[in-house]
């Protein structure tokens, strides 16, 4: 028995519908791919200049020669700089020989949660700056430690080291430290003050495999 005019009708309209939907969608899926390859390249471009201008607060660019992206080193989660993930340190060279580190530290007991921060070690030690990176401190009394809000973090570590700084004065004042803090908000601070102190002795013991191993480059470890 062959088919009602209305079934036919109802199979036509199915069809047409479906064969409309899968166009659309294969129409959608391909500005979609057209869009991410169109912009992943200016994107990636923008992180790597944010990022660049980033190391340039802590390690400025006379002080190395080389693509620093170009020249990371697999850091593995834990251990001394406290990260909860593997990170990259990224190696500063100048005429070839090495210059400094830029390291990436998170103190694990601010205030009000993980303070992450960009520390720069030279060569030899010292250290060249350091950066909160990210925070969540009270804002008006624990974010001083952020350079937006003031310049502690600068007055309190820009050129200092373990050779100048015994073990025993890495605390705030407040602990018979050498290291300043703001009335009413010690806690972040002291977080912030142990986490580069230890930033310093991680450096110390592993400076020769830091400057020794092979390079990783930022997009391959991404």
């Amino acid at each position: 028995m062959s088919e009602s005019p209305v079934s036919e009708s109802v199979v036509r309209h199915t069809l047409t519908t479906t064969a409309i939907m899968i166009v659309f969608t294969l129409v959608g899926t391909l500005l979609l791919v057209t869009t991410f390859f169109t912009t992943r390249a200016p994107i990636a471009e923008s992180e790597r200049q944010s990022k660049l201008k980033l190391f340039e607060q802590v390690l400025p660019h006379a002080m190395h020669d080389n693509d620093l992206l170009k020249d990371g080193v697999l850091i593995p989660a834990g251990g001394d700089l406290g990260n909860r993930e593997e990170t990259l340190a990224y190696r500063g060279r100048l005429a070839g020989q090495p210059s400094a580190v830029i390291l990436e530290a998170t103190a694990p007991d601010g205030y009000s949660g993980d303070i992450k921060l960009l520390v720069a070690v030279r060569a030899d030690g010292e250290l060249v700056g350091v950066r909160v990176l990210a925070h969540k401190e009270t804002p008006g009394l624990g974010d001083y430690i952020d350079i937006a809000h003031s310049d502690w973090i600068k007055k309190n570590f820009d050129g200092q080291s373990l050779a100048k700084t015994s073990d025993e004065q890495w605390k705030v004042k407040k602990d018979g430290g050498s290291f300043d803090y703001m009335s009413g908000a010690t806690i972040t601070p002291r977080a912030v003050v142990k986490a580069v102190h230890k930033s310093l002795k991680y450096f110390a013991a592993h400076r020769e495999e830091l400057f020794s191993a092979a390079a990783v480059e930022e997009s391959a470890h991404d």
